[in-house]
């Protein structure tokens, strides 16, 4: 688990199906219906060495979100070629990938560095731990919960942020621009 799997899996997979955000690298694929949706997931289910990865496949009306990894640093090299053999399959039948609609949603909580305290929103939100920094939801539907230490020097007690990316904000972003509708809100305290 590296900085080097995510660089290496973006790589590979450049202008593909696939987004890499935080939350690991996920594919949206749009389908006829929930039906069609179903089928492809257990289409998928049956991708020579995707089951025990830890894979997260959502099935919607109209589309089936696949997220290889719970974080971008549990990307490997092994998830290039899981990310192709998924990919190839959703295709054949007729699955159209959408990357614009792959999005998450993430939360960070700052307080001094002796009042931080992860155990606590683990417990209180039902959350496992991912790294010693966070904490994600159990069945991959929930924002990931990040722990930060605030400076004591500043004024502040605690702090939270929350943050949406997409990857047309990432896109946006890199280009310099805010995309309409979409930002990150703090409410601090």
């Amino acid at each position: 688990m590296s900085e080097q799997g995510w660089r290496d899996f973006l790589a590979a997979q450049q202008g593909s199906d696939w987004v890499v955000l935080h939350g690991g690298a996920t594919a949206i694929f749009r389908v006829p219906s929930v039906v069609e949706a179903a089928r492809l997931a257990e289409a998928l289910a049956q991708v020579p060495g995707l089951a025990g990865t830890g894979v997260l496949m959502t099935i919607a009306d109209g589309q089936l979100t696949v997220r290889l990894t719970r974080g971008v640093f549990r990307l490997e090299q092994r998830h290039v070629e899981l990310a192709r053999a998924v990919s190839a399959v959703a295709r054949k039948y007729g699955a159209v990938a959408d990357r614009t609609r792959v999005q998450e949603v993430g939360f960070a909580i700052a307080a001094l560095p002796d009042a931080v305290d992860v155990g606590f929103w683990r417990a209180v939100l039902g959350y496992a731990e991912l790294a010693d920094d966070n904490a994600v939801d159990p069945l991959g539907h929930g924002s990931t919960v990040w722990m930060q230490e605030l400076d004591p020097a500043k004024s502040l007690r605690h702090a939270m942020h929350v943050g949406q990316e997409g990857h047309e904000r990432k896109q946006a972003r890199q280009a310099g621009e805010q995309p309409q509708g979409e930002g990150h809100g703090s409410r601090d305290g």
